[in-house]
């Protein structure tokens, strides 16, 4: 059940739901979605889901979901969208014309259109430019996905003969080679152009990262491969927004930006969670909160203490954060089944989104010729 607070009446059961009340709202969340004419797209590879976040026609808030194993990756401009599986890596397309949209209510209804077979290569962040950028053929733009290949190390894109193409690497790595060294992880793009990247560490040997995962984390430029910020813990999520360069110091719980000239980090804000997923709308910010599992990967981290200092629980949800004060102006918090997001995206223009599964009568039906 979805409940927007404090009105218990305006509420939705997801399927699979065995208790009673899955998410909680600020109370101006859903006004806040209105007024910024948006709604907001959210990846758990912990529970296997791609979420669209909206709102009813008689406002009511709306979450879709569609079941993709370790959903993880997510990227959308509002007509295609990119995310990736355990082994796969999908793209659907938004095929509702605007006149179908009273008829229905659903203002975008996104159909897969292509799914690639990858391999358990663990895909992250994701963008969509020039895959030329890195080459001697640079003078040609050739339009596509480019996505962290965590597994391998490196920025990738889609291959017609193979699991990926690699692009780019950090100039620490020293192979091509399927561990998971340094946990490369997060992509901004500038434009259509790849321009930093974050990880764990520079670490160049299988599961590396783990041992740096207090303040090892780095954010690189990757025309030039040399870090712009270093002692993060557990980066995640660079952006590029309103002419700063933005970054989760997940370890810490913290929505930062950087100077890429000087190295200097300036918290932003604090996030009662690990922060992982990052989007922008407007003054805001959307951020992906998780509850860290109790394992070697998130035990010790200054996190723990920080929200004993505050004396509060980490959370599982958003924070939509005034990035001009810092200050969380509302929120939404999965109350069980859904502990770990990864990533956050935002779609303008968006009142009522929905997507088509993979199997069905729905996607028999979803046969559309191109004119």
């Amino acid at each position: 059940m979805i409940t927007n607070r404090p009105n218990p009446s305006s509420s939705t059961t997801l399927k699979g739901g065995e208790k009673s009340q899955l998410l909680l709202a600020s109370q101006g969340f859903v006004d806040w979605l209105e007024t910024n004419n948006c709604s907001v797209a959210l990846t758990t590879y912990q529970a296997g889901r791609l979420f669209l976040i909206g709102r009813k026609p008689d406002g009511a808030l709306r979450a879709h979901e569609r079941l993709i194993e370790q959903c993880q990756g997510l990227w959308t401009d509002g007509q295609t969208l990119w995310t990736s599986g355990q082994h796969s890596f999908w793209r659907f397309e938004n095929d509702v014309k605007f006149s179908e949209t009273s008829q229905t209510g659903v203002d975008k209804r996104f159909v897969p259109r292509e799914g690639r077979v990858t391999g358990q290569i663990d895909i992250h962040d994701i963008g969509v430019g020039d895959t030329n950028q890195f080459s001697d053929d640079a003078d040609t733009e050739a339009t596509g996905p480019i996505f962290v290949c965590t597994a391998y190390n490196c920025l990738a894109t889609t291959s017609e003969k193979a699991s990926f193409r690699p692009l780019w690497r950090p100039p620490f790595i020293s192979q091509m080679i399927r561990e998971d060294r340094c946990h490369l992880n997060g992509l901004a793009m500038d434009g259509s152009r790849a321009a930093f990247v974050s990880a764990v560490s520079r670490s160049d040997v299988a599961d590396g990262w783990r041992e740096r995962r207090r303040d090892g984390g780095v954010v690189l430029d990757v025309a030039s491969g040399e870090a712009v910020a270093t002692g993060l813990s557990m980066p995640h999520s660079p952006r590029l927004y309103d002419g700063k360069l933005w970054v989760l110091n997940s370890g810490r719980g913290e929505l930062c930006t950087i100077d890429p000239d000087t190295g200097d980090i300036t918290p932003v804000a604090f996030c009662p969670g690990y922060a992982r997923g990052l989007a922008f709308v407007g003054r805001y910010a959307v951020v992906g909160l998780s509850r860290p599992r109790k394992n070697q990967t998130f035990e010790g981290l200054q996190l723990d203490d920080l929200l004993k200092q505050k004396d509060t629980a980490p959370r599982s949800g958003l924070l939509v954060i005034d990035i001009d004060t810092g200050r969380t102006v509302e929120w939404l918090r999965f109350e069980h089944t859904i502990d770990e997001l990864y990533d956050v995206a935002i779609l303008h223009e968006t009142r009522q989104p929905e997507a088509i599964g993979f199997h069905g009568d729905a996607i028999k039906a979803t046969v559309r010729v191109e004119m």
